[in-house]
């Protein structure tokens, strides 16, 4: 007579075997990488299609924009336009007189890197995790640890490179780290990435450090990944607690972490 319930493998067995892939995809993690962009090569179809009824969406809200709201953007456009205008012409004399004096003191100016727009065709949906993908890859010159801007400031830095696309970590994700230096007076420090996208923190500074709110704070240029100089953020808080050995302080990022749409590459000296 046959049974009514045939067993299947173990518990204990299905255990081990679970326990024994988990270590081997630990071990051969390095050697999976080239599989790991190939299937995302593979799969960047899907991801543009997936992103295309958004497209149509937004070209669609754009088309039935009212003559009202266009005129009022482009009223809104030319203003900005004239503002822009007077900082270029103030930037172009300041840069007229940084190469007057580099001339005296010898000293190479830096030349301008090759930028390219970028943009964003999906966000991770982990809620521990800060990415967002890119419709730029390999093809485009995109690597790894490439730093990215929006119009405001620091967005974050290239964490995987695809053929066509790519995966930005945000500069408030738990694992990313900027060096900066505040605007009013040099100081530098490191910026972490708290898991919100409105918040930065600055750990290890002293009790009596001269920082301030609404301070500025820059990349500083050191360890050769972000360029000097671009604003990361702006001081939203300090605390000093008697018996603390570190103040508490805290910053909000410039760039709209939670609203970015076009990002733009940079490339380094180094990487061009």
């Amino acid at each position: 007579m046959k049974p009514f319930f045939l067993r299947g493998l173990s518990p204990q067995y299905r255990l081990t075997m679970a326990v024994l892939l988990s270590l081997g995809l630990i071990i051969f993690n390095q050697q999976l990488t080239p599989l790991r962009s190939a299937l995302a090569t593979l799969v960047s179809p899907l991801q543009y299609m997936a992103a295309l009824p958004s497209m149509l969406i937004d070209i669609t809200s754009e088309n039935l924009s009212s003559r009202q709201q266009l005129l009022e953007q482009n009223r809104r456009m030319q203003q900005e336009q004239l503002l822009i205008s007077e900082r270029l012409q103030r930037m172009e004399h300041l840069e007229q007189e940084n190469q007057r004096l580099r001339s005296l003191l010898d000293a190479p100016a830096s030349l301008d890197s090759r930028r390219m727009v970028a943009e964003v065709m999906a966000v991770d949906q982990d809620p521990f995790k800060h990415l967002v993908l890119i419709d730029k890859g390999a093809l485009q010159g995109v690597y790894v640890g490439q730093p990215v801007l929006d119009n405001n400031g620091v967005v974050g830095q290239v964490v995987e490179v695809s053929q066509a696309n790519a995966r930005v970590l945000l500069i408030s994700d738990l694992t990313h780290a900027v060096p900066v230096r505040v605007a009013r007076n040099d100081i530098r420090a490191v910026a972490h990435g708290s898991g919100h996208s409105n918040e930065l923190e600055l750990p290890h500074l002293a009790m009596n450090v001269d920082i301030q709110v609404g301070d500025l704070l820059n990349t500083s240029g050191l360890g050769g990944r972000f360029p000097e100089g671009y604003p990361v953020a702006k001081i939203t808080q300090v605390d000093r607690i008697a018996g603390q050995a570190f103040a508490l302080v805290k910053a909000e990022p410039i760039a709209d972490l939670d609203r970015i749409r076009y990002l733009l590459l940079l490339w380094n000296q180094e990487e061009g």
